[in-house]
């Protein structure tokens, strides 16, 4: 008689998905967790200034919706959104330019969960997407979770390159083009209007949906606004406009939305079900109540005129910070500007000596789908005031003059 192996007391669990394995958290937040502290000037993370928060404005919408419909702000809603809200976004994308109904839109936690929902309804695992190079990090961690490959368009200073993105749809046979036209992040860079014509006529002939997010648009301080791409001809039914209130009223509402064509749309709504049933009620309606309420479109104006002495502070001193041969850009609104530095600078091995001067930056490398310059970094010049963002300058070119790389 045989006797049996003794069944083993402790087992490991099975292993975390492929895809979990696989793809890295955000560099930007790993870098915020190590410069939390408050004597650091933190030119790394992309936060709106708090103390321009409308938080009287934003309480007492949260305090009449409350206290006038309690059982309808505590209580389950639709996935698609509370028609209030929808009601207000549509009326505020169609005045700038876009006719939009409140059916057409899709309420979303935040419009980080909108690019989640599109990866779900649109990528099987091996799909080729393409981003701008660099793009935005978020993007590129919802694309590789669902599994995508994802690959970088060539462009310059003013963005993607229509021709270069021709080619690529060609031999690529993308499902989607990823693109953060206006104010980029994390260059800062608009895409112009004649290659957004250019952006969508390709789309149209070549068969290639678009996704376009627009948090940082109405972040405009100089120059004349750019019509969306989702407005120009042969972009209608196969683009994706994402928006959101984190940067124009409050990120901790966890507010964005989705304009999508009705069969992408309802994909989305599905994959939102299975995601978080629906966004949070009160935070919707209390929106919808301030957007009654209030005039954002003023406030938006008075946040946007500091931001831009804000800017013109960052620009101001990086002559003086940067070492000599750097170039950088002037962003006509958002939250970001982009530098790069001369040969032989990495900017992600420089940090750890830069953070020593108590003040931080993101380096470029992690902004790449493909090979990245590791020359470069991006600044944000909106969470500082002008005299914080001079002593930061100050601290950034003492940390990069530290340097003993032989650069």
């Amino acid at each position: 008689m045989t006797v049996a192996e003794p069944l083993p007391t402790h087992s490991p669990v099975p292993p975390l998905a492929a895809r979990a394995r696989a793809v890295g958290g955000s560099p930007v937040r790993d870098i915020l967790a190590v410069t939390a502290r408050p004597e650091v000037i933190n030119f790394a993370g992309g936060l709106p200034a708090p103390e321009l928060f409308d938080a009287e404005g934003i309480a007492a919408a949260y305090e009449a919706v409350l206290a006038e419909a309690p059982a309808r702000a505590l209580q389950y809603s639709t996935t698609e959104g509370e028609p209030a809200l929808r009601d207000a976004l549509a009326a505020r994308t169609t005045a700038r330019g876009l006719p939009t109904g409140p059916d057409d839109l899709l309420v979303t936690t935040g419009s980080q969960q909108a690019l989640s929902l599109l990866a779900t309804a649109l990528l099987e695992p091996g799909d080729t997407v393409l981003v701008e190079s660099p793009c935005y990090l978020a993007a590129l961690q919802a694309f590789g979770f669902a599994g995508a490959r994802i690959v970088p368009v060539p462009g310059d200073e003013h963005g993607v390159d229509p021709a270069a993105l021709e080619e690529l749809v060609v031999r690529e046979r993308p499902k989607l083009l990823y693109t953060v036209p206006t104010f980029q992040n994390p260059t800062g860079r608009t895409l112009p209007a004649e290659r957004r014509a250019a952006v969508a006529a390709v789309a149209a002939r070549r068969g290639l949906w678009i996704v376009e997010d627009d948090p940082y648009g109405e972040l405009r301080y100089d120059g004349e606004r750019v019509p969306w791409i989702a407005a120009h001809p042969g972009a209608e039914d196969r683009t994706v406009l994402l928006g959101s209130f984190s940067k124009v009223m409050a990120p901790g509402l966890r507010l964005g939305w989705l304009r999508a064509p009705a069969e992408l749309r309802r994909a989305c709504a599905v994959a939102k079900q299975a995601a978080d049933l629906h966004t949070p009620t009160v935070n919707q309606l209390a929106a919808a109540r301030y957007l009654a309420d209030n005039d954002l479109d003023a406030h938006v104006a008075r946040v946007a005129g500091v931001y831009r002495d804000r800017r013109d502070a960052m620009l101001s001193g990086l002559a003086g910070a940067l070492p000599e041969g750097s170039v950088w850009n002037r962003p006509e609104g958002g939250m970001f500007l982009w530098a790069r530095l001369p040969e032989p600078y990495d900017t992600t091995d420089l940090l750890p000596r830069v953070v020593r001067q108590n003040v931080a930056y993101v380096p470029g490398a992690p902004f790449y789908a493909g090979t990245p310059d590791r020359t470069t970094l991006r600044l944000c010049f909106v969470t500082q005031t002008p005299e914080e963002i001079g002593e930061g300058l100050r601290r950034l070119g003492e940390g990069l003059r530290d340097d003993s790389t032989g650069a």
